[in-house]
């Protein structure tokens, strides 16, 4: 250890036994839970309170604490410390492990032993960073697992429905970390989730949710499209709303922030390489945008509070969505000048080169040509009495649903039938759904997709713009 421990005496992980008294140990802190209340079954109508962490000396070997008590002593103990600090445990309990129980909501580890920590006797000490060997802080950058024991993103939504439920490895780029959400139960406890998106070579986007505030703090210091990230033991579901496969958090989820290993070097210089022109371009996201319940959309905008509403969410990578009764004041699908059908690639949804007739991405590096379809593809400015929203991107199936027709439809109608088809929405009020986000690359400096577009009904559209009650 560093010249500060020297004199000291620990206890290395490796050697601990059940029923060991008297020892120390020292290690850095690679996953923790939060702090849970439970009822007192000695004292009625009290509560008693825990958390658990895992500490790790070795690269080989780690363990599991937990601590139990009182609440003020439990939520004290629980924030002195975070994922990736060095502690020093004094007199723990060491007690032998009931693997097939215990290891059924907890980190699995090598030890055949876990510490129980006592508020009467135990003691944890943070070290600072300064009095700690680099051998040991650098274990925070090495993952549990093998670095070969993974799944790739695409292999998941490629296995689809067979890994519903089950638990797995991840590694992969952080392309996004949502605002966290913070939500009353029906039972009244408070609870938490933030949604990362995460990327890699086979796949452009992928949803992983974090229910606890230990995973969602340490999901707030990782960088967008520059860290990587082991996930250990994460749980893989079908979301049935979203109609795709998601990864979720877990107790037993240990994380491993920029891990250090040859699998984790690739994907980083992956990143690095397509940082401009990768996959993940926003274009593609709002084309492939996920499937959202418009009905859970409720807040009611003019174009100025919106306006508002996003220049106080700058810098948060999180969208917001709306609803606006406005007009469409420009629709250019009657002007030849203006290209609204475009070809996309049929595996990636991105849209194809024209002069060259490839996908820049599926065949980057290859000569088979990959299939495309023909796409709605538009930018449309939305009017209220409070001004215009410029450049909403209006595409797929929403534009199709919008215009009444498909793009083989509309294809086939006269110039005139065009014109025709516009003014039908240029002097109609519409209830349009909308995801907006501030965005530097957007040339107003907002990133808005229309999800959905219909004719308003004028009773309604009249009430919501005379209150705006509901923003």
């Amino acid at each position: 250890m560093a010249n500060s421990f020297a004199t000291r005496t620990f206890t290395t992980l490796s050697d601990l036994q059940p029923n060991m008294a008297n020892l120390k140990v020292i290690g850095v802190v690679i996953g923790k839970t939060d702090v849970k209340g439970f009822p007192d079954r000695k004292n009625i109508g009290s509560e008693r309170y825990t958390f658990s962490f895992t500490i790790r000396d070795s690269p080989a070997h780690f363990v599991n604490a937990a601590s139990w008590g009182n609440e003020d002593y439990i939520k004290s103990l629980s924030d002195s410390f975070r994922v990736g600090d060095c502690v020093i445990i004094e007199n723990p309990l060491i007690q032998r492990k009931e693997i097939e129980r215990e290891e059924k909501f907890s980190p699995a580890t090598p030890s055949n032993c876990k510490l129980l920590l006592s508020e009467n006797h135990s003691t944890v000490k943070v070290c600072s960073s300064y009095e700690v060997d680099t051998k040991l802080l650098s274990l925070i950058h090495l993952p549990v697992k093998e670095s070969h024991d993974y799944y790739s993103l695409g292999d998941i939504v490629a296995n689809g429905h067979s890994l519903n439920g089950r638990i797995i490895n991840v590694l992969a780029a952080v392309k996004s970390v949502g605002e966290p959400k913070y939500f009353t139960t029906s039972d009244r406890r408070k609870g938490q989730r933030c949604e990362v998106r995460l990327y890699d070579e086979t796949e452009f986007s992928f949803a992983m949710t974090c229910w606890d505030n230990e995973s969602i703090l340490l999901a707030q210091s990782w960088m967008p499209r520059e860290t990587v990230i082991f996930v250990s033991d994460v749980r893989i579901s079908f979301d049935k709303f979203r109609n795709c496969m998601t990864a979720t958090v877990i107790s037993k989820t240990i994380i491993t922030t920029n891990p250090e290993t040859p699998e984790a070097n690739i994907l980083l210089n992956f990143i690095r390489e397509n940082k401009e022109t990768n996959v993940l371009d926003d274009e593609i996201e709002s084309y492939f945008k996920e499937s959202i319940n418009l009905s859970t959309i409720v807040d009611v905008y003019t174009v100025e509070q919106l306006k508002g509403k996003a220049l106080k969410n700058e810098g948060k990578a999180d969208p917001s969505y709306g609803i606006l009764y406005a007009y469409i004041s420009t629709l250019n699908i009657d002007d030849e000048t203006t290209k609204v059908v475009r070809n996309r690639c049929s595996t990636c949804g991105y849209i194809v080169n024209e002069a060259s007739n490839m996908c820049t991405i599926c065949n980057k590096n290859s000569l088979d040509f990959k299939s495309v379809f023909l796409s709605f593809d538009m930018l449309i400015d939305l009017t209220d009495h409070t001004g215009t929203l410029h450049s909403c991107s209006l595409t797929g199936s929403v534009a199709e649903e919008t215009l009444g027709c498909t793009v083989n439809e509309f294809l086939a109608m006269t110039d005139e039938q065009k014109t025709a088809l516009k003014w039908q929405f240029l002097l109609e009020r519409s209830k349009i759904y909308l995801k907006f986000v501030v965005s530097h690359r957007a040339r107003s400096g907002l990133k808005i997709s229309v999800l959905s577009c219909k004719l308003a009904d004028p009773t309604e559209a009249s009430r919501n713009l005379s209150g705006q009650t509901r923003v």
